[in-house]
Formats: structure tokens, C-alpha cells, sequence
């Protein structure tokens, strides 16, 4: 998945882009910024697919690209729209070159989905993620540890209890009530805050606008 793209030069484009099996790349786009280009609608934020990538002396180039999924539809939301734009540059920080981001792909991927199902709520989404992410990474501390820094009520444990063992195909299948879910949202913020150093540009801007 592309999780960034620059303009480079005159017609270029830098990606950033999150494999499986080797982690997060940088890859450019030779002539994307060109309309006539094929590479133009490969080189979008959110596209995810098949990377035919040639590997350099120093650096990768993008070929060609099979896209199986662009999330147009959350280029039509604004609020959607930074909402993803976090989920992407949480992984980016997560993330890194040769290491294998099989899972963190999966998370970006269904949680993208999510925020298209009418029933679950974006900071519901959001906290989701945030948790899931740090226990990918193997730093989310264990429940009692929850329970004894945060204080959470049992709901919002258990639901941190749920997110840290449940694959994550099947994340996105429970509701909060209103209560917990603010409850659950606060912890979630609070536990990736403390294990993170970067304030994250995107974050700002969704909170400038929610």
C-alpha cells in the first residue's frame, strides 16, 4: 500500500510503501507526475496491490502496479480521509525497512474498511487500531498492567482484552456503548501516547476539524 507520495524534480514521485514482506519501502515513480503516465494512479495515497519494483544500487523504482483497492471513498470525506491519513503515519512510524509488516498491513487495510461501515464510529475505529498496532509491535502491556495505570471500567478492559488476542480480521465486530466507548478511546490515546515520542501531523489536522 502507498502510505505516501511526494513530488520529486519536475515529474517524479516519491513513495512510501508498506510491503509484507520487507516492510516499508521508498520507490520512485519515474514520470508520474506526467498525465499521460501510467504510474499517475498507482502513485496515490491508499492504493493497495501488486508492486512490480525494479531494486536499484540505491534505491527502488516502481514498474508497474496491479491495484486492487484505491479507497476512493474515502477521498469523498473529509473527516474519513485524515482519519486514514493517521492510520497511515502510525504505521510509518511502526514500521521499517526489511522487517516484516504482514499484520501492520492487514490493520491498515481492515481499518480502512471500517471507517466506511455505517454501524462502528470513527473513534471507535481509531482506538481499535491504536491498540492493535502496539500489541503488533509487542508493546502493549498486559491487561492487569492496563487496569492498574488507566483504571479503565471492566467494558473498556475487556474491550482492550478482545482487540490484543483477536486476529485482525475480526476486530471490527463490536459495538460500545457511548460511555465505554469514550472510555475505551481515552485509554487507547493515552497507551499509544506513552509509547510513541512523534506528535503526528496528521492527528492535529483531524482534531482541528472533528
Amino acid at each position: 500500500m502507498v502510505i505516501s507520495s511526494m513530488p520529486i524534480g519536475e515529474y517524479d514521485r516519491r513513495l512510501e510503501i508498506l510491503t509484507d514482506s520487507i516492510g516499508r519501502i521508498s520507490a520512485f515513480a519515474r514520470g508520474a507526475r506526467k498525465p499521460s503516465s501510467p504510474l499517475v494512479s498507482i502513485s496515490r495515497v491508499f492504493a493497495f496491490g501488486e508492486f512490480e519494483l525494479y531494486e536499484g544500487r540505491n534505491s527502488y523504482s516502481v514498474n508497474s502496479a496491479k491495484i486492487s483497492n484505491y479507497f476512493e471513498e474515502l477521498t469523498k470525506d473529509v473527516e474519513k480521509t485524515y482519519y486514514g491519513f493517521y492510520f497511515l503515519e502510525v504505521a510509518s512510524y511502526f514500521t521499517r525497512e526489511g522487517l516484516d509488516a504482514t499484520e501492520t498491513l492487514k490493520l491498515i487495510y481492515q481499518s480502512l474498511r471500517a471507517l466506511n461501515v455505517e454501524s462502528l464510529s470513527h473513534p471507535l475505529v481509531r482506538a481499535i487500531y491504536e491498540i492493535k498496532i502496539l500489541e503488533i509491535n509487542g508493546i502493549c502491556p498486559d491487561t492487569d498492567l492496563i487496569k492498574e495505570r488507566y483504571e479503565p471500567g471492566q467494558s473498556a478492559l475487556y474491550a482492550a482484552d478482545f482487540v490484543k488476542r483477536t486476529p485482525v480480521e475480526k476486530l471490527f465486530t463490536f459495538k460500545l456503548t457511548p460511555e465505554v466507548e469514550q472510555e475505551f478511546a481515552r485509554m487507547a490515546q493515552l497507551l499509544l501516547g506513552r509509547f510513541t515520542d512523534k506528535q503526528f501531523r496528521s492527528l492535529e489536522m483531524l482534531e482541528s476539524i472533528s
